[in-house]
C-alpha cells in the first residue's frame, strides 16, 4: 500500500502575508514586539514549546520555543554547538525530545513528514557517488511510493517541474560530480521540490559556495519566500543573514531571540550568543594595555 503524499500547496493556503513571519513564543518571557498573543496568530505553522535535546550527558537543546509562521526566511544563528543542526533534526523527528514538542499547526511533525524537505550539509554527501541529477531529482518521490511501486506519469511530472523550476534540466543526464557547488545545492533543492514540500529545513547551505552562488541561491530562497514557502536555514555568517533573509533564531543551546534579522542581530544578543553576554570591549584583557599612558 502506497504511502500518503501531499502535493506543494498553493500559496493562498500556505500563509497570511499580512501577519508577521516570526513571534516570540508564549513561553518566553521577552515580550512580543507586535503586541498580540499568540493565539491570534492561526496562521502559525511551526510550534516548537520548551524542547530539550540531549546527546548522553550534553545538552544539545535546553528548553528552547519558537514560532515560525508560514511563508518565513529565517535563518538559524548561533555559535558552532548552539544547537542549530540538531534543532532541524529534531523537527524531522530524528532525535528524541527529553521536554517539550514541535508540531505543524496543531499536528506533531511524525504526521506531516510529506511536508517537510531537508537539505544536508554538503561535507555529508558523497558527491562522487556514480549517479545522476535527475536520478537525485527521483528521489524526492520515493516516499510517496510503495515498497514495489512504479513511478506513475506523475511522480516523473513532478520530477521535470523541479527540474525546469531550479534551472537544471539541461544537466538531467549528468553525474553529479560534474557540477559545480551551486549546481550542486540546486540538484539537493530540486529534490525537495519533487518530494512536494512546503516546510524546507535547510543545514549550512551556503558553506562552501562561491559569491556567484551564495547570490544565486539566495534569490532562489527569497522567489520561494514570496510564493509561500517556508525556509529555516542554518547560516553561519551574521553578514549573509542581515542581507539575505528577513527573519531570525539566535540560539546558544537555549532561545536567545528571534524575530526580524535587525531586531534579532544587536550588540546585546550577539554578545549573549557568542562571547556569553561578556563583551569584547568591556571584557579586553589589552585593555588596560591599549590605554596606557606612559611618561615621557
Amino acid at each position: 500500500m502506497s504511502a500518503s503524499f501531499a502535493p506543494p500547496l498553493a500559496p493562498s493556503r500556505l500563509c497570511d502575508s499580512s501577519a508577521s513571519a516570526l513571534l516570540p513564543p508564549s513561553l518566553n518571557s521577552q515580550p512580543s514586539a507586535l503586541n498580540f498573543p499568540l493565539s491570534h496568530a492561526p496562521h502559525n505553522i511551526l510550534r516548537i514549546s520548551d524542547v530539550t535535546v540531549r546527546h548522553g550527558r550534553v545538552t544539545a537543546l535546553d528548553r528552547v520555543s519558537v514560532n515560525i509562521l508560514c511563508g518565513s526566511l529565517t535563518a538559524l544563528l548561533g555559535p558552532n554547538g548552539a544547537g542549530k543542526s540538531t534543532l532541524l533534526r529534531a523537527i524531522l523527528g530524528w532525535h528524541p525530545l527529553d521536554t517539550g514538542e514541535i508540531r505543524i499547526g496543531d499536528h506533531h511533525t511524525h504526521h506531516q513528514l510529506p511536508r517537510l524537505a531537508y537539505l544536508p550539509q554538503r561535507h555529508l554527501i558523497d558527491w562522487d557517488f556514480p549517479i545522476t541529477v535527475r536520478a537525485v531529482v527521483e528521489q524526492g518521490r520515493y516516499p510517496a511510493l510503495g515498497l514495489f511501486s512504479r513511478f506513475s506519469k506523475s511522480d516523473h511530472a513532478a520530477v521535470d517541474r523541479a527540474l525546469d523550476e531550479l534551472d537544471i534540466a539541461a544537466l538531467a543526464g549528468r553525474q553529479i560530480s560534474q557540477l559545480s557547488g551551486g549546481q550542486q545545492q540546486r540538484v539537493f533543492l530540486a529534490r525537495a521540490l519533487a518530494q512536494g514540500a512546503d516546510i524546507f529545513l535547510l543545514d549550512e547551505p551556503f558553506a562552501g559556495l562561491d559569491l556567484h552562488a551564495t547570490e544565486e541561491l539566495a534569490h532562489i530562497l527569497r522567489g520561494w519566500q514570496a510564493q509561500g514557502r517556508t525556509v529555516v536555514a542554518v547560516v553561519h555568517e551574521l553578514a549573509l543573514a542581515r542581507e539575505h533573509f528577513v527573519n531570525a533564531v539566535l540560539l546558544n543551546t537555549r532561545h536567545i531571540a528571534s524575530g526580524s534579522v535587525a531586531d534579532v542581530l544587536n550588540p546585546h544578543n550577539i554578545d549573549t550568543a557568542y562571547r556569553g553576554g561578556h563583551c569584547a570591549h568591556i571584557d579586553d584583557p589589552l585593555k588596560l594595555i591599549r590605554t596606557a599612558t606612559f611618561p615621557k
